[in-house]
């Protein structure tokens, strides 16, 4: 089914969601149960930093690298680390506030944090570690994004192009599962969805995040 940009409030839609989230509930149950507990422990402990300072630095970027398990051997890690400290916690600090502000709706914030990140090397393109640093400052609101997730969006009939703006309609579309999940969606967090679609995007049952 073609997911318009705007938010969908039709019965034919809400149906569909009903059987997205057939897919996502199991999925996120067999995450839970196949993935290590100790896996995100990294992730974790960048929340908690981040909870306490406001902002990230190139140490939680760096962990955050490998916790998605991400090239470092590129161009643009030199010049991420050729930057002053201060400087890169100058625009993640900016980003951690936009996406905590709660007078905007969970899309902007993730909108508003994804254009500051871009002004660091390495985040003009993609979004799966802009999106894991987004979510690392509001755990609660955002989501991460990356290519299995691409993939299960696909599959479930879910559409999200990858033109400019892509972080912001993801977390749109997010936020209009979780308010046509009824009782499916208690308690679930957009982070919770995220799993749930990495775990239906994996090409085979072995590899964790």
């Amino acid at each position: 089914m073609k997911k318009p940009t705007d938010t969908p409030a039709d019965e034919e839609f809400a149906a569909f969601c009903g059987r997205v989230w057939d897919v996502l509930v199991p999925a996120r149950a067999s995450y839970l149960a196949d993935v290590s507990p100790h896996y995100d422990e990294v992730f974790h402990d960048v929340v908690q930093r981040t909870e306490h300072t406001g902002s990230l630095g190139k140490t939680d970027i760096a962990a955050l690298v490998v916790w998605k398990r991400l090239s470092a051997q590129t161009r643009w890690v030199t010049e991420l680390m050729s930057l002053p400290d201060t400087q890169v916690r100058g625009v993640t600090e900016r980003a951690v506030t936009a996406v905590r502000d709660t007078s905007l709706s969970r899309s902007e914030a993730a909108r508003t944090g994804r254009g500051i990140i871009w002004e660091l090397p390495g985040f003009r393109t993609g979004d799966a570690l802009a999106s894991a640093i987004l979510t690392a400052a509001a755990p609660q609101r955002m989501a991460v994004y990356d290519r299995r997730v691409q993939h299960a969006l696909d599959t479930l009939g879910l559409t999200l192009t990858p033109t400019s703006g892509r972080y912001g309609r993801y977390l749109q579309l997010l936020d209009d599962l979780l308010r046509h999940g009824a009782a499916h969606a208690d308690s679930w967090t957009a982070r919770d969805i995220d799993t749930a679609l990495y775990w239906t995007g994996r090409p085979d049952p072995t590899p964790s995040r």
